[in-house]
């Protein structure tokens, strides 16, 4: 399990002070925007990694060379 999303999210939590005027409704906004964007990366990588596994799955030769004959 990545926990590098909930240390992103409590860093996020962290930054806002308690005495200032920051209202909970932009902080869950802050704490969300912050989630979704890691999710969006690790999206985007499982994306490449599949990609590359389905490459690496298919014969390379073939359809590489056309059998013709006169």
């Amino acid at each position: 399990m990545d926990f590098a999303n909930i240390d992103i999210a409590l860093g996020t939590i962290s930054a806002y002070d308690a005495a200032s005027s920051v209202s909970q409704g932009s902080l869950a906004y802050a704490v969300g925007t912050a989630v979704l964007s890691q999710s969006l990366d690790l999206t985007q990588e499982m994306g490449a990694s599949m990609i590359q596994m389905m490459e690496h799955s298919v014969t390379p030769a073939l359809g590489g060379n056309i059998d013709l004959y006169v």
